[in-house]
């Protein structure tokens, strides 16, 4: 289908509804495996219908590190088929979806004896793995050498560095254009479309009860296989079908920080491959801010709306301290996101070393789960999940063509300045830019978008929520939480004008998405986060007994 395709809520809807054969492909949840699924799905040919509770991405697949890499960790691991498969992917993302992924160089600074060249070898076997797919080479640096690259690194005992290449793209701008690619190649996704029971006949899955989280209506779709890729919540699902299935999932909660690029001002990232505790560190460019990350901490307790831990918190800003010149506060935060990630479990407990690879479970009833994985291995994960939804559904061999499927928004040269990442839309967001009221007007003094951009995001990109637009279409709530809080209400209105809605709607809008914002402040004084209350969704238990509605990517409801 062309690249124009109406990415339209409502006219989607009709063609769900409208559908009167069973689709062949019914994927449960939006995130990057959903989504990603049902590209490959539509791509093959068979008709395709997706259903994600919230929003395309709304959970872990918008709060990851933004890296496409090979995982230089893996290889510490031992894990060296891992690195394979991820760089060879991370070569796809780059060549399929240009306007969207870029290389980015990293430095390792080196404050030990012996740590050049250890890591310097170990970044050789990176970009020897890599082989074709390689991005650019590794390189030995001198103490002059990194500062000059990175002014912003901790100099006293440094001796030296090593560069490297990898990729960073917008995940959630990237979930996106997946839901778009999907309905170029013939597919249905549906946001806001939370997935309430399971239809079976003879004892096989055959469909799903879905309802509209905005009219609250109800639908039954009947399919020939239903794929569950809702992330941490897909034991959830699991157990909605078979009481008795076990648990596959450990997830594991990662923080990040937003610093002012006051902290770091270069183009060339930080990546401290072992930590005193053995984590990794990255302080990585983004839009105009630091990038501070990870944390790897298990948790019992799965949130729609996940909060960092007070100690999580002041892991990194200690951590920061350690590498770079000027130590980071609490109040240089601009904003703080959290995200879980669905380790597959093993007996280990330390997350750190869970696998993130990877795994297919179908169930006695035909339910095919995927679930692991990272960003980076979406695709093959993708095809894998077909293959087996496939073959339960009894399907017609099909062909995976999405080695070289260009993603919604591909061009031929990738172009320079912010609007960029829009790719191949950026020439309709300008026009909109001239012909709105007030279009190039930026929504706040501190963040880089414009009115036009949220108008765009409404009308074109699915957008139905404050949330949405801020988080997601844009990343204005991951870049500066507090400008978020001054122009809530201006966007509420906004979306409400674009969407119909009343100032009563614009209200609500904007008190549920102060609501949520709180979760991405951080205070000025630490605590323990553990007795912090909780303001965005309420905890969902791991092995709920009565879950009678099932989510996707972010949420689930429990009755």
């Amino acid at each position: 289908m062309a690249g124009n395709t109406p990415f339209v809520r409502q006219d989607l809807i009709e063609r769900a509804i409208g559908q009167s054969e069973p689709w062949d492909v019914i994927v449960i949840g939006g995130g990057a495996t959903g989504l990603g699924t049902a590209v490959d799905a539509a791509s093959r040919g068979y008709s395709t219908l997706l259903l994600e509770a919230s929003d395309f991405g709304q959970g872990t697949s918008s709060r990851s590190t933004k890296l496409v890499h090979g995982g230089v960790r893996y290889l510490r691991q031992g894990n060296v088929s891992m690195v394979i498969k991820s760089l060879r992917e991370r070569g796809r993302m780059l060549r399929n979806a240009s306007h969207v992924v870029h290389p980015r160089e990293f430095i390792v600074p080196c404050y030990q004896p012996g740590d050049k060249l250890f890591y310097g070898a170990g970044l050789k076997l990176y970009d020897v793995l890599a082989g074709k797919r390689g991005i650019g080479r590794s390189v030995l640096l001198s103490r002059e050498e990194v500062i000059a690259a990175n002014p912003s690194v901790r100099t006293d005992g440094l001796r030296g560095g090593v560069l490297y290449l990898d990729g960073q793209f917008d995940d959630a701008r990237y979930a996106v254009n997946l839901a778009k690619t999907c309905v170029e190649q013939g597919g249905v996704v549906l946001n806001y479309m939370r997935v309430s029971g399971l239809l079976k006949s003879g004892g096989r899955v055959d469909g799903v009860v879905a309802r509209d989280v905005h009219s609250d209506a109800e639908y039954s779709f009947r399919a020939r296989s239903v794929v569950n890729a809702t992330g941490v919540f897909a034991d959830s699902l699991r157990q909605i079908d078979d009481e008795a299935a076990p648990s596959m999932i450990r997830p594991s909660q990662g923080i990040h920080l937003v610093l002012d690029r006051s902290f770091m001002d270069s183009d060339v990232a930080i990546m401290v491959p072992k930590t005193d505790d053995g984590r990794v560190l990255f302080g990585i460019p983004w839009y105009g801010r630091v990038l501070l990350g990870t944390t790897d901490t298990a948790v019992d307790t799965i949130r729609a709306e996940p909060r960092p831990f007070e100690e999580e918190i002041d892991y990194l800003i200690e951590h920061a301290g350690r590498y770079l010149r000027t130590q980071p506060s609490r109040r240089h935060v601009r904003s703080v996101f959290t995200g879980l990630r669905p380790l597959v479990s093993k007996d280990d407990h330390d997350t750190k070393s869970i696998s993130r690879d990877h795994v297919i479970r179908v169930s006695r009833s035909g339910l095919v789960t995927i679930t692991g994985g990272k960003w980076t291995t979406y695709r093959e994960m993708a095809a894998d999940a077909v293959d087996h939804a496939a073959e339960v559904g009894g399907l017609p061999a099909a062909e995976c063509v999405t080695k070289s499927l260009r993603i919604h928004g591909w061009t031929e040269a990738r172009g320079d300045g912010r609007m960029s990442i829009y790719g191949s839309d950026r020439p309709a967001i300008e026009r909109l830019t001239s012909e709105i009221r007030g279009g190039n007007r930026k929504i706040h003094a501190r963040l880089p978008y414009t009115q036009a951009e949220v108008v765009w995001a409404v009308r074109h990109e699915m957008a139905c929520t404050v949330e949405d637009v801020l988080a997601r279409r844009t990343r204005s709530l991951f870049l500066d939480a507090t400008a978020c809080r001054d122009i809530a209400g201006g966007i509420a209105s906004i979306v409400a004008e674009e969407r119909g809605m009343d100032r009563d709607w614009a209200r609500r809008q904007e008190k549920s998405f102060l609501e949520t914002l709180a979760n991405y402040e951080v205070a000025p004084v630490g605590g323990d986060g553990h007795d912090l209350p909780q303001i965005g969704g309420r905890p969902t238990r791991l092995r709920p007994e009565k879950a009678v509605a099932s989510s996707t990517e972010g949420q689930l409801s429990e009755k």
